[in-house]
């Protein structure tokens, strides 16, 4: 997998985050390269939304957040193979499913963080060895209202976990040694 816009590490599930940007370029989306197999593949992660948390904002009790985000799995030729969607609510800390490290936050976290969790699973059809992953909507919906974003380049969801499960492609028969007559 490359991963255009890497998040970074868990804290408590040692997972890598990677964001979700919204764009209509595939190549310029999460590259999820397949390795050789015969038939059909199942691509599989997990989806969450994206918080920034403010310890600050839920003390004020302000830190509620409903989030619905929508992603496609495309071909590299622009092809829509199958989108995905997520929604979660967030009001405190303990609503976050990890913490991001590497920031200047409680104990070096980040502040952004991922919320929810949706495990996902696309069936990525036969003859295609790879896919992206582009964001497609981000709605927000806070104590101050809902904002929807579409914008290219907008982080809009957070991946993890990502696998395929293929059934391998069959091996070449092994060439048989010529032998010289006499």
């Amino acid at each position: 997998m490359t991963c255009p816009s890497p998040l970074g590490p868990g804290v408590h599930t040692g997972r890598h985050f990677c964001d979700v940007l919204s764009g209509r370029d595939p190549q310029a989306g999460i590259i999820v390269k397949l390795p050789p197999h015969t038939g059909p593949a199942t691509l599989l992660f997990d989806l969450h939304n994206r918080h920034t948390y403010s310890a600050d904002l839920e003390r004020a009790g302000r830190g509620y957040m409903r989030y619905i985000a929508s992603i496609g799995v495309l071909t590299l030729d622009n092809t829509l193979i199958s989108r995905a969607a997520i929604e979660s609510e967030v009001r405190r800390a303990s609503d976050l499913f990890d913490r991001v490290s590497g920031g200047a936050g409680y104990n070096g976290t980040k502040a952004v963080a991922p919320t929810g969790v949706e495990s996902i699973a696309i069936e990525i059809p036969a003859g295609v060895d790879t896919v992206s992953i582009l964001g497609e909507r981000l709605t927000m919906t806070g104590v101050d209202g809902k904002e929807t974003f579409t914008s290219e380049g907008r982080p809009v969801a957070v991946i993890s976990d990502v696998k395929v499960e293929y059934r391998p492609a069959a091996a070449k028969p092994a060439r048989r040694p010529t032998t010289r007559r006499r």
